[in-house]
This record gives structure tokens, sequence and C-alpha cells, in this order.
């Protein structure tokens, strides 16, 4: 019996939608030139993961033009939200909070702005909740 495929991306796929976020709709020269030196892999690699990550949904391709360019078909916080529902199961045992005093609690401390977004989102959470 066959695995079903998952349309998580992986350490890789995930590189490459960071520059598809970052950037907007790239063609695979543009991505292998932002992510590869040319000796650490072929262009044939980042290639090969495009096609990959288009039959898993993940991209989508624009064929009209000579050379095919690729876009996200993944919101960048849909994934993180996924990520994140992932790791906040399997490492803090469904503890949101555990995974929020850890991160605060490590290195390098949050600046002051993200400390000040820190307390307007609590500020907001707690205005949601309440009765």
């Amino acid at each position: 019996m066959g695995r079903t495929p998952s349309n998580k991306p992986t350490e890789a796929e995930l590189a490459i939608l960071q520059v598809l976020w970052l950037k907007g709709p790239c063609t695979v020269r543009e991505i292998f030139e932002a992510l590869y030196q040319p000796d650490e892999t072929s262009y044939t690699t980042a290639l090969k993961l495009l096609q990959i990550m288009h039959g898993k949904g993940l991209v989508e391709r624009d064929e009209s033009q000579r050379a095919h360019s690729y876009r996200a078909a993944v919101s960048q916080a849909s994934t993180q939200k996924r990520f994140l529902s992932d790791v906040v199961d399997r490492v803090f045992n469904g503890s949101s909070s555990q995974l929020v005093l850890q991160a605060l609690g490590s290195a390098p401390p949050a600046s002051a702005e993200e400390l000040a977004e820190i307390r307007a989102l609590l500020d907001r959470l707690d205005i949601d909740n309440k009765p």
C-alpha cells in the first residue's frame, strides 16, 4: 500500500516558498539563483522540486511564457499556522502557553518593539475573551 502524498512542505520546499512569498512569481532560474550556489546543486534540482511542489498544490505554474513562472499557491500565514500547530502538538503537548514561554525565555531576547506587539495582542485577546 503506497503512502498518501503530503502537501506539507519539506525544508527545501519551504525555502522555495520563502523566495516566492518575498519576491512574488519567479522562474526556475530566479529561484535557483536566489537559493543555490552553482556548485551546491543543479538547476534541474530546483526544477524537480518545483514540479513536486506543483503536484502537491504548493505552487501554481504559469505556462504562458517560454520560461514558466511559479507562484506560491499557499499563503505564508496559513503555512506558518500549520507548522506552529504541529510544533505545539508534538513538542509542547498542545500547550500554546508553554511554546510562548519557551520562545520568550530563549536567546536572543525579544526587542522592545516585539514586546509591545505581544502586549497589544494580549490586550486584544483579553478584550475578546471578556463576557
